[in-house]
């Protein structure tokens, strides 16, 4: 969208940013929804990343440098915390040989290492304050709310709809009873570990610090918004 849509057709880009924003609030509820229903682990991860991509077009066509910004780093952001929940959720499913949600009963007991992973995966799929996606969607939220007030309050509901479907699953998974079948599962081996442990310190250390790479995408994205011929929204100030 970025590279090809606002570098080439800038014109048509404009023309139709009300319909994509449109479109981008629809995916935010419609994958989120989609998602709160999914008994799968891997199509909950699928239809959160729907949810989540709708974040990053409202933030893109929001035509502002904030919500720019908030939609690069959202794609950095969204690449490593599903990159940790689809690597946890691959070894859980490789350990129970199902993906059913509810066969995943108090993992916490047993396999506390994973259970830790998945529920800080989860967590920053949430956009948890402290963890990467947390600045990026306030940024992509903010940005909007500037130009599109209606789409951002909209779209702020997604929010409330990630609680949901990031959490029903962690409570079903890793809390409860024991489900039978689980008792004498694998904790995460020393070569998982090496593995994950790098993706969850970027989404901790991103929560807290993102200012190196946001100081590599502002720039940038302030140009990219100047070429497509818009320019930030200014404050009104009573007087």
């Amino acid at each position: 969208m970025i590279r090809f849509c606002l570098a080439l057709f800038p014109d048509a880009s404009k023309t139709f940013t009300p319909l994509i924003i449109t479109l981008a609030v629809i995916s935010i509820i419609y994958g989120a929804f989609m998602a709160i229903g999914q008994k799968d682990i891997k199509g909950l991860i699928a239809f959160t990343s729907i949810s989540h991509f709708g974040f990053i077009t409202m933030g893109i066509f929001a035509m502002t440098s904030q919500g720019m910004s908030g939609a690069n780093l959202y794609m950095v952001n969204h690449g490593f915390s599903t990159a940790a929940l689809f690597l946890v959720a691959g070894w859980m499913m490789a350990r129970r040989k199902s993906s059913t949600i509810s066969d995943f009963g108090g993992l916490q007991r047993v396999t506390p290492v994973m259970a830790w992973s998945f529920f800080i995966a989860g967590m920053s799929g949430l956009a948890l304050p402290g963890l990467s996606s947390f600045v990026s969607e306030f940024l992509v939220l903010v940005g909007t709310y500037t130009r599109y007030p209606v789409a951002a309050v909209i779209g702020t509901l997604g929010i409330v709809l990630a609680a949901l479907y990031i959490l029903i699953p962690i409570q079903k998974t890793l809390h409860g009873p024991t489900t039978e079948g689980n008792e004498n599962l694998k904790d995460l081996n020393l070569r998982e570990k090496i593995a994950i442990a790098p993706v969850i310190a970027i989404i901790v250390v991103m929560g807290f610090y993102p200012k190196p790479v946001l100081d590599f995408i502002n720039p940038t994205s302030e140009k990219i918004v100047t070429n497509a011929g818009f320019t930030d929204p200014v404050a009104e100030v009573n007087k």
